[in-house]
Order: structure tokens, then C-alpha cells, then sequence
């Protein structure tokens, strides 16, 4: 299992305006072959931040959505700073 995790920093006044332009990739994944989950969200503290989550079952299915393209929707604002890492996970147990 694959996970993607952390957060990409936006000017504050774009934020809105990013997740508007990105949201139709977060239902294109959950229909995506391999994908468990995936999620850009705002963060509830900081107003220019924007919190990723996504979860594969593998690297393969992650680089076919990757590759898949997008749509010529509206572009959005750009990305100021990100940190955001890939995560192999080699086992999943209840909390």
C-alpha cells in the first residue's frame, strides 16, 4: 500500500480558488482502479494551507491515475511551498 501524505501552502486569498479548481481529481481517483482514498482539503488552523491525503494500493495504480491527465478545466492558483511525501506501507492493523 501506497500512502501520499502532507500539505501544499497556497496564498491565503487563493485557497478557495484552488479547491474549486482541483475538485473534480478527488472523485476522478475514487473511481481510479486502486484507490482507496484521496482527499485535498483546507486546514482548519492555517488559511493559505491545504492538507493531502491519498491512499493506493500501489505504485502501479498510483502512476496509471498520474498518467491518466486531467481535464482542460480551470487552472489553478499556484503552489507557494509543499511538503508532501510518499509512504510504503508494509503492514495495516486496527488502532
Amino acid at each position: 500500500m501506497i500512502i501520499i501524505a502532507g500539505w501544499l501552502r497556497v496564498d491565503p486569498a487563493d485557497r478557495e480558488r484552488y479547491l474549486e479548481a482541483v475538485a473534480d481529481v478527488a472523485g476522478s481517483a475514487r473511481k481510479a482502479d486502486g484507490c482507496l482514498d484521496f482527499v485535498q482539503a483546507a486546514d482548519v488552523l492555517d488559511p493559505g494551507r491545504i492538507n493531502v491525503y491519498e491512499r493506493w494500493e500501489s505504485d502501479e495504480h498510483l502512476h496509471r491515475f498520474r498518467e491518466s491527465g486531467g481535464d482542460d478545466g480551470p487552472q489553478p492558483p499556484p503552489i507557494v511551498g509543499a511538503d508532501v511525501r510518499k509512504y510504503r506501507i508494509s503492514g495495516v492493523e486496527e488502532p
